[in-house]
């Protein structure tokens, strides 16, 4: 196996390991365009697990900034012994895909590495939209190759900025259990003042009422953007699909959600081959309207 390949097949197992959903989507896109897209995914693995490895921010801000300087060629040390690295520069070369939009991405997550909570629902939505929007973006131009401004872009942005919110916040809903136990906050704080909920209370590890309300809020939210996303994808050509498949798989888990009494309790996720299901559901009939 030449260096290509094993850097492709590093980042295929690093992302079936660590983000099944995206991983199983990627399977129903075209096998020219999988390897690319498992590069793109691994990169966001290791740039969104920064937190887990660190023992203090500023660390975590070194790594971040590791990755920005090796796309433009300034990294320390050998950046082509990094199989993800490697992978993702050789997908971007290939691609033409913007490094502007990686370096939003990496600047966006350096808000992980702190217990700072979100600011505003506006803050939250930027901050998905250059981190979850922006991968779905990209791996639309991976499958299709078309440049921004092209026809049908502002349906495919449309599509794109709210299914990656819409996607962010119902995975972020989740997290929240293990958020909260380390003290970090990504609900905003304006959502929790409308209810009286102040960001300590919010970690606090107790249901009350307003932080209750608050959640609710959120995953409206998400329910929000979940239907933009899919009234814009009317308008998408079916060769960018599987970039947006996961968002197939929001529904399901924002009910499970609703049902459970404990925030802070973790609801178990739809068993594996019922996600499998619903990706496959998605794949054939995605711009249908199916759910």
């Amino acid at each position: 196996m030449d260096a290509p390949d094993a850097n492709i097949g590093y980042c295929t197992q690093l992302v079936r390991e660590l983000d099944r959903d995206r991983y199983v989507a990627n399977l129903f896109a075209p096998e020219a365009a999988r390897g690319a897209l498992m590069a793109l995914h691994a990169f966001n693995i290791e740039v969104s697990r920064i937190r887990e490895a660190i023992t203090n921010p500023l660390a975590g801000e070194v790594r971040l900034q590791w990755w920005s300087d090796a796309l433009i060629g300034d990294a320390r040390g050998d950046v082509k012994a990094n199989p993800v690295a490697a992978a993702l520069i050789d997908t971007i070369n290939r691609h033409s895909l913007p490094r502007p939009t990686f370096f939003a991405l990496i600047d966006a997550r350096i808000f992980d590495l702190y217990d700072d909570a979100m600011p505003t629902v506006n803050d939250l939505e930027g901050y998905a939209g250059e981190t979850s929007s922006a991968l779905i973006r990209l791996g639309t131009l991976i499958l299709t190759g078309a440049a921004p401004g092209g026809g049908g872009e502002r349906a495919l942005a449309d599509a794109a900025g709210h299914a990656g919110v819409a996607y962010a916040v119902t995975g972020l809903l989740r997290a929240f259990p293990h958020h909260a136990r380390r003290g970090q906050c990504y609900v905003p704080l304006d959502l929790l003042k409308a209810h009286g909920v102040g960001r300590e209370a919010a970690v606090s590890g107790q249901a009350t009422p307003g932080l209750i309300a608050a959640l609710a809020d959120l995953r409206n939210l998400a329910r929000r953007h979940y239907e933009q996303a899919m009234a814009a994808l009317a308008g998408v050509e079916p060769a960018n699909y599987p970039a947006f498949l996961p968002l197939a798989l929001v529904p399901g888990d924002l009910a499970r959600m609703a049902r459970a009494h404990d925030p802070f309790t973790r609801v178990p996720a739809v068993s594996v081959p019922g996600r499998i299901w619903r990706l496959w559901r998605a794949s054939r009939g995605f711009g249908n309207g199916v759910r």
